[in-house]
């Protein structure tokens, strides 16, 4: 079996810490890099709720999309809840490394993830990462339907296709307009409009979008040619969570190629921190 900076040295090689942005806090957070590993979850939020799940499964690794620390801390102490997080992995022998922004823009990364879910072919990504040269790295993804679907059906294939949350599919737009092609950005989205006007696509599919950019974003397209861009919310943990179905199965493949035998679990605990929706009586639907 191998040893957790055997695996972590292969998990940075997947999404090297240096391609992060300067802001993120990725790697890792807690474990002895002598110690073994033979089995790893992945999921998307580093909170109790998955470390206990990590416990009961008997985990050494415990690989997160989400900093359990991003903007730094002066205690783990246990009266705090990311404390309690800390002095649980430690008494358990089980190690957290963050894989964030390193792997939105990795190829294949999040978004690459967010459009298999939905049956999307990748043409190309939605802001290059200027530091790849075959161009298929970077932020968001631009992608094509086989076929033309209405918004509606988008959404309704998104709302099935995604995990369930509460939340489910905000939809801005006609519903019966048609949709060729789709930018997609796991995570929040609302600072990348002006790529996704520039790419003249005709549905933004992502997470997170806040009044103001989403009312600008629908105005620009008001009177242009082009139809008005349709928009998307989705949760922003269903949008992240198909990313651990493909960082499970890159691990797997390099398991499987060292002899390591590895079992490579990915959570399914919804960790979206909205648990109920109630639609206001006499609202569109």
């Amino acid at each position: 079996m191998p040893r957790l900076s055997e695996v972590i040295a292969a998990l940075e090689n997947l999404w090297p810490a240096e391609r992060a942005e300067s802001w993120d806090a990725v790697g890792t957070v807690v474990g002895e890099p002598g110690q073994d590993v033979t089995r790893v979850l992945f999921a998307v939020d580093p909170v109790q709720e998955i470390v206990d799940e990590a416990v009961k499964l008997g985990a050494d690794l415990l690989v997160t999309h989400h900093p359990l620390y991003l903007r730094g801390t002066t205690t783990v102490a246990a009266s705090t809840f990311k404390g309690r997080v800390v002095h649980t992995l430690i008494k358990h022998d089980i190690a957290l490394h963050v894989v964030h922004t390193n792997a939105d823009t990795a190829d294949p990364g999040v978004s690459d993830a967010l459009a298999g879910a939905l049956d999307l072919r990748v043409v190309r990504p939605l802001v290059p990462d200027p530091g790849d040269p075959d161009g298929r790295r970077g932020l968001g993804r631009i992608c094509e339907l086989d076929h033309p679907l209405t918004v509606r059906e988008l959404a309704a294939r998104a709302a099935e296709r995604l995990p369930a949350t509460a939340q489910g599919i905000r939809v801005a737009g006609d519903p019966d307009a048609t949709v060729r092609t789709v930018a997609v950005s796991g995570g929040s989205g609302d600072s990348l409009f002006d790529h996704v006007r520039a790419a003249g696509v005709d549905a933004f599919l992502t997470a997170d979008l806040r009044h103001h950019p989403a009312s600008e974003a629908r105005a620009h397209g008001a009177h242009g040619a082009h139809q008005p861009l349709a928009l998307l919310d989705a949760a922003h943990w269903a949008t992240e969570w198909p990313w651990c179905e493909l960082a499970a199965a890159q691990l797997d493949e390099i398991s499987d190629r060292h002899g390591w035998g590895l079992r490579v679990h990915v959570s399914k605990t919804v960790t979206d921190p909205w648990t109920s929706q109630f639609p206001s009586p006499g609202a569109p639907n």
